[in-house]
């Protein structure tokens, strides 16, 4: 999942959702240098990536681009589920997704000191673009493959999957709604574990 999803499932602890949201640059032990409630965000996202990972719908999702895509489907898969949040907020949340996003990039503002470097000099870009929000629509999925793509030098060739997304829009939307489903269980029960 992509960092829409992975800040939802986080619940409504922030420093769980800082952990989840930072996860990505922590590599191995180096997690254990965070207070615990950070660490229980950091352990949910590996434990969602996990379960993302091997799980048959998004695999399903994945290989229909993995033949002009690659290693990289699984990225553009999560960034399509992200978009389908989204633009599907309501559904999921009672807040209005502008609200939640600025609530979160609030939050990111009052952690900065905790966040690691590479995310420190991410956010200003990711609030300006105002990515969270842009995942609602087509044109701003667009716009971030178009950056993934830019990141990976043109070898991935993302900002090309945009059209795979309008073909297979629907497909896409019924996978995600039904995996989502059995992830925000599966997140809610690894939460308590934790």
């Amino acid at each position: 999942m992509n960092f829409l999803a992975h800040i939802y499932l986080s619940g409504a602890d922030e420093s769980v959702t800082i952990g989840n949201f930072i996860a990505d640059g922590i590599k191995g032990k180096k997690y254990l240098e965070y207070p615990k409630r950070i660490q229980k965000g950091i352990l949910l996202h590996r434990a969602i990536d996990s379960y993302t990972d091997k799980h048959p719908t998004v695999r399903q999702s994945t290989a229909r681009l993995h033949e002009n895509y690659g290693h990289y489907s699984g990225v553009i898969v999560d960034i399509l589920y992200d978009h389908y949040l989204a633009k599907n907020w309501k559904q999921y949340h009672s807040q209005p997704l502008d609200e939640y996003v600025q609530d979160f990039y609030e939050l990111l503002r009052s952690s900065f000191e905790i966040l690691p470097t590479r995310i420190q000099r991410m956010m200003p870009y990711m609030m300006s673009d105002n990515w969270l929000l842009s995942y609602a629509t087509v044109p701003g999925i667009s716009n971030i493959l178009d950056q993934m793509n830019i990141r990976t030098k043109g070898v991935s060739k993302m900002n090309f999957a945009v059209l795979e997304l309008e073909q297979y829009y629907a497909e896409f939307e019924t996978e995600f709604t039904s995996f989502f489903a059995e992830l925000m269980a599966f997140s809610e029960n690894k939460l308590k574990e934790l």
